[in-house]
């Protein structure tokens, strides 16, 4: 229970984050900000500075800026309505970029201490599957495998698993950079003496350690955060073409339970720590990813209404109708309600049959 709680503050403070991208963007570009709060629901506290009202909430689940003019028309001329629209694109824009800052630090301050990091290198054949002659030489360090960078450790090996019979390689090979074109590694399914089904290509992986300094360490954090970027892409592109269904999304209640089971699942405190840190920074990154759909109802959604709206009118000199514009949101907004519950649902199914 104690993780789960720490678990739902985490993921309130990453939503508050969210917003005060906004807002603070909002008050540097002289946008009237009506309030900012932490929290949803009643107002525990509540305290006027200047022309913005700041309250803290009861349910840490996040929190929100009310600009001035955001969802009706204002006759103040420092309305979000009124400002221009790379203003508006900034402020909406900032969300997203703070939470992927948030990712960031907190993966810098879980790599801190670090001295090395892994890197995956070829081990060589694995006998009986054809593959002495890939091209492939014990100690090659994986750049790239099937056009995908390795960014970081666990990234040939996922890739590998993902690629068709035949792609390229890009490895390191005595401080040299070798291109491995169309190289053939057809799965081949095995059972082994116990029963157990596998599907190998024939390789090994090795493990190697690049020792760090404290420049390596924040480039690695860089690498990781642009990793989980990636990795989000992959899972929406999953989600698209049907290789994951509703069963394997996971909405706020399966985020929560999964972050709790992760602090009770670790082995000491200090390991719950670092597992609940890095997993809140794939989550804040996640979020950045998701904001900036150009989907109805997101930040990235209206980013695209803002660029719609300047090539209409640079060809046309027309713009479309902040009414149909606020009915499309509306929409979408609808549409993602309907799939938060039945994502929700799922989730809650998912605890309840276990």
């Amino acid at each position: 229970m104690l993780y789960i709680i720490v678990a739902i503050l985490i993921f309130g403070v990453l939503v508050a984050t969210h917003e005060l991208g906004h807002f603070a963007t909002a008050k540097l570009l002289g946008v009237k900000v009506n309030e900012f709060a932490v929290g949803m629901g009643p107002a525990l506290f509540k305290r006027q500075r200047g022309e913005t009202l700041y309250s803290l909430r009861a349910l840490p689940i996040g929190g929100f800026c009310a600009l001035e003019g955001d969802d009706q028309e204002s006759e103040d001329p420092r309305a979000f309505g009124r400002a221009s629209w790379w203003k508006k694109a900034v402020i909406l824009c900032a969300g997203a970029f703070m939470n992927f800052v948030t990712g960031l630090i907190l993966i810098a301050i879980l790599y801190a201490p670090a001295t090395g990091f892994r890197a995956e290198v070829y081990g060589g054949p694995l006998e009986g599957y054809g593959t002495e002659d890939c091209g492939l030489l014990a100690g090659d360090r994986f750049l790239s495998v099937d056009g995908h960078r390795v960014l970081v450790y666990g990234n040939a090996r996922f890739f590998l698993d993902r690629a068709g019979e035949t792609l390229d390689f890009v490895v390191e090979r005595d401080g040299q950079r070798v291109v491995l074109k169309d190289v053939r590694l057809p799965y081949q399914e095995r059972t082994d003496e116990q029963g157990n089904f596998t599907r190998l290509r024939g390789l090994t992986m090795a493990v190697t350690a690049d020792p760090t300094n404290w420049l390596g360490t924040m480039g690695y954090a860089w690498r990781t955060a642009l990793d989980f970027v990636r990795l989000a892409w992959i899972s929406l592109g999953d989600m698209v073409t049907g290789a994951v269904g509703l069963r394997d999304m996971s909405g706020p209640v399966g985020i929560v339970n999964m972050m709790g089971e992760v602090g009770s699942h670790s082995p000491t405190l200090l390991d719950a720590a670092w597992n609940l840190g890095y997993l809140a920074a794939f989550i804040a990154v996640n979020l950045a990813v998701m904001n900036l759909l150009p989907l109805p109802a997101l930040d990235g959604g209206r980013v695209f209404f803002l660029l719609l709206n300047g090539l209409l009118y640079g060809l046309f000199r027309k713009k479309i109708d902040a009414r149909y514009e606020g009915y499309v949101h509306l929409a979408g907004l609808a549409a993602l309600m309907c799939l938060m519950l039945a994502v929700t649902l799922s989730d809650v199914g998912k605890l309840v049959g276990r």
